[in-house]
């Protein structure tokens, strides 16, 4: 009942030693160990190179160690078992914390204060509007989504979401499908994007989605927020957007190629804040808990968690 730990970047050592810790009955190997293919049962990956989860005929199930699991179908040769994302209250609440905290700093103007700061301005003639006045958008109303459309809720923004599916949240109101998908925008201020990355999804934040946000609002022009996957994106009409004023800010956390080349002229932008893919960072003491604990259901018979449609691709 081998566990594989199969990651194509980042360093396995630290996965290795908690799931070690967690399931000290069985095997812990990581790619390039010497380890017999026939006893693997489960594999826990991220990136995994192409082709190399092939090769374990007594497979059961692929873990995936973040909340996407995009980076498994670009292997042509994944393996037909089952595959679970992870859920769980780490990666959710820290998502929650980037989304909450990038968009009370547009609801603030915290980019203008920081550029007045640096050429020491005191000025602050531009009005605020309140947390009640800023209509927020949030496309994909997963886990994800879904926790962070409540919290900024309770902060008191207007909130409403937009998913493929139709979905129900208690005192948000809810689109869904393309045909609600123009309603949505002409409603949003602030669009939050936390959609996985889909053959339907790739490029939808595009120069014509960014037109259908809101032009009657109580801020200066609609805001962007990107947590969800780089290749949602279109960036250089994301560009295009924030050149002609369309967009007011865009906060990126992800990128259609990553590391963001130093040729890319998002870094220089002034209205755009970078983070390095790390808004919700994996905990590997919390992810190797949550693995861990569907190892267990399936060795008693129980049905897995957050199981993945490989139709959907999410």
């Amino acid at each position: 009942m081998t566990l594989l730990v199969a990651l194509g970047s980042g360093d396995p050592d630290p996965w290795v030693k908690q799931f070690r810790v967690l399931l000290p009955d069985r095997p812990i190997v990581k790619l390039g160990d010497n380890y017999d293919p026939s006893t693997v049962e489960f594999s826990m990956t991220w990136y995994h190179p192409a082709g190399s989860l092939a090769q374990l005929p007594n497979l059961k199930a692929v873990f995936s160690l973040g909340a996407g699991v995009d980076h498994l179908f670009r292997d042509p040769h994944l393996p037909d078992v089952a595959i679970a994302r992870v859920v769980d209250p780490d990666l959710t609440n820290r998502m929650s914390e980037y989304v909450m905290l990038h968009t009370l700093s547009i609801l603030r103007q915290m980019r203008r204060y920081r550029t007045q700061q640096s050429i020491k301005n005191w000025s602050d003639d531009d009005f605020q509007p309140a947390a009640t006045d800023v209509r927020v958008g949030i496309m994909g109303l997963g886990v994800l989504g879904s926790d962070a459309a409540r919290k900024l809720k309770l902060m008191g923004f207007n909130v409403a979401g937009w998913s493929r599916s139709a979905k129900s949240l208690d005192g948000i109101q809810c689109f869904s499908g393309d045909a609600e998908l123009s309603d949505f925008l002409a409603r949003t201020d602030i669009l939050i994007v936390l959609l996985p990355l889909t053959d339907e999804t790739r490029g939808i934040i595009n120069k014509n989605l960014l037109k259908g946000l809101a032009r009657d609002g109580r801020v200066a022009a609609p805001s962007l927020i990107n947590a969800g996957r780089g290749h949602l994106q279109i960036e250089t009409e994301l560009l295009e957007c924030l050149d002609d004023g369309t967009l007011h800010e865009a906060v990126l956390d992800v990128f259609q190629t990553e590391p963001l080349p130093e040729t890319s002229r998002l870094w220089a932008h002034p209205r755009v804040t970078i983070t390095p893919h790390n808004a919700s960072v994996s905990d590997p003491i919390a992810i190797a808990n949550a693995i861990a604990a569907q190892i267990r259901r399936v060795e008693k018979g129980e049905a897995l968690l957050n199981m993945v449609s490989r139709k959907k691709g999410y």
